[in-house]
């Protein structure tokens, strides 16, 4: 089979490797799409490195090819989607129901092969069913659309009270059209015009570029949401939330935040962490949410390409400019 390895920073290379065989518990995938994450493109410039060269993604869909021994309620043919995550299930932040935070997890494409490939073997309890009336369009995007649905959880913000997204990428993009699938009113901030104009086409508000703190005071905003993954935008959020909000820190940024403890401690500043998604329950709404109709994430797919086109497709997806690309194997 074909496959994307990411042999170091910006050299992404399609390789030939035998069709992997499940073991007893787990289930042979053959992938049909995979989405471009954040994660993948940071690795791909070297943000965070890799121990040795990794078939790159984990935002895969695909159809069941095989089944382990063990691997039961499931079909041949059957499409699924993959939870790319997968706890072990016996250290303490696991028994404790921690699993997204569990340092021994098995993270697909990163530390165990990706689905940049056509091929992936998978634990058939991280392998979803997905209901015929949800589209593959939407289907390869409910991986970071659990990610964000995990995200809105973690803030203690209700209904039709007033949140902001900083940030604008795949993650932000679908928190903003869940929150407001919710009843939430929702401000974003983004760099990209055309990603803001996409957001305010849901119906959200753009934050003003002046007098931003006095705003969020002024509108009663209660949550604000870091998707920008840079630490320039969470000093930005953290100078300017307003008294008594949370923030609730979904990117990714590796480098160095500051902040004024008197500030925080004194104006009741909640700093919350969001990481991935709990199994099972996040993937199980998010799919749910889906099959109802009460959101479409693959409205943001922006751009796709072959897997023989990877090197085009990271391209797009390292500019920027993209909100969702996606690899398709066939």
């Amino acid at each position: 089979m074909n496959a994307a390895v990411l042999e170091k920073p910006h050299q992404l290379s399609l390789k030939e490797f035998d069709k992997p065989i499940p073991k007893s518990n787990e289930v042979l995938i053959r992938l049909k799409s995979t989405g471009i994450c954040g994660s993948d493109v940071h690795l791909f410039l070297g943000d965070r490195s890799l121990a040795v060269p990794t078939v790159l993604g984990h935002e895969g869909l695909g159809h069941i090819e095989e089944l382990g021994t063990e691997a039961h309620g499931f079909s041949m043919g059957e499409r699924v989607v993959i939870e790319p995550n997968i706890p072990c299930g016996a250290c303490r932040f696991c028994l404790q129901g921690k699993g997204n935070i569990c340092p021994n997890k098995q993270v697909l494409g990163v530390n165990s092969p990706g689905c940049f490939a056509e091929y992936i073997c998978i634990d058939a309890k991280f392998c979803w069913k997905i209901p015929d009336g949800i589209s593959d369009q939407d289907a390869v995007c409910i991986e970071p659309l659990a990610v964000a649905v995990h995200a809105l959880h973690c803030c203690s913000a209700k209904s039709t009270e007033k949140i902001a997204i900083f940030g604008l990428g795949a993650i932000g993009l679908l928190l903003c059209q869940l929150a407001l699938s919710k009843g939430f009113q929702v401000y974003v901030k983004d760099l990209n015009e055309e990603k803001k104009a996409m957001a305010i086409a849901m119906g959200a508000k753009s934050l003003p570029e002046e007098s931003l703190a006095s705003f969020l005071y002024d509108q009663e905003v209660v949550a604000i949401f870091d998707c920008v993954g840079v630490a320039k935008a969470t000093n930005l959020i953290l100078e300017t939330a307003p008294r008594g909000s949370e923030i609730i820190l979904v990117g990714l940024a590796n480098e160095l935040a500051q902040f004024v403890p008197l500030k925080i401690a004194r104006e009741g500043i909640s700093i919350l962490p969001s990481i991935i998604y709990d199994h099972p329950s996040d993937f199980a709404e998010t799919i749910d949410l889906i099959a109802r109709g009460e959101i479409h994430p693959g409205k943001i797919i922006s751009g796709r390409f072959p897997l023989n086109k990877i090197g085009k497709a990271m391209e797009m997806a390292v500019s920027g400019r993209a909100t969702k690309v996606v690899v398709d194997m066939y």
